[in-house]
């Protein structure tokens, strides 16, 4: 979690130490960064999904939308007092250059996040897992689509 001392100047500084002046302490929690970077990652163009189809399970049987508490689980942050760094697993549109998005991803993630809390994102580890084909999800979920059964 980050701690950020409010300065009667309005300027902000990482510590616990009360200083003369201040007005008292905000504490941003890891959970609050993570939201904050899935949102943005999803926000992406060229981003299929966030998260392994584990995590993405996991939402589907408990009932959360993968949008809010998903985000959380499937992007992983570590947060200092000054600092944060991420990691996320995703899953790319096909025909997207991989390297472009991922520096799109970097883009948004760190201007969401530095705008939002005040951190300083100093890494964000992008794993691309997956590679989505469009119409891939609805030959593997018809069953009879014009395809023959290997087993009976």
């Amino acid at each position: 979690m980050a701690d950020i001392q409010t300065q009667g100047d309005s300027s902000t500084t990482g510590g616990r130490s009360g200083g003369s002046g201040g007005r008292g302490k905000t504490t941003i929690s890891d959970n609050v960064v993570s939201t904050i970077a899935g949102i943005a990652i999803r926000e992406t163009d060229g981003v299929h999904s966030v998260g392994r189809a584990a995590s993405k399970a996991l939402g589907t049987v408990t009932g959360r939308r993968s949008g809010a508490s998903g985000a959380r689980r499937a992007v992983k942050v570590e947060v200092g007092e000054k600092q944060a760094a991420i990691d996320v697993d995703i899953e790319v549109e096909y025909g997207i250059p991989i390297h472009e998005l991922a520096d799109r991803i970097r883009t948004h993630v760190v201007d969401a996040v530095e705008t939002m809390t005040g951190l300083e994102v100093v890494e964000i580890n992008i794993v691309v897992f997956d590679v989505h084909i469009p119409g891939d999800d609805d030959d593997d979920e018809g069953g009879s689509g014009g395809g023959t059964s290997r087993v009976q």
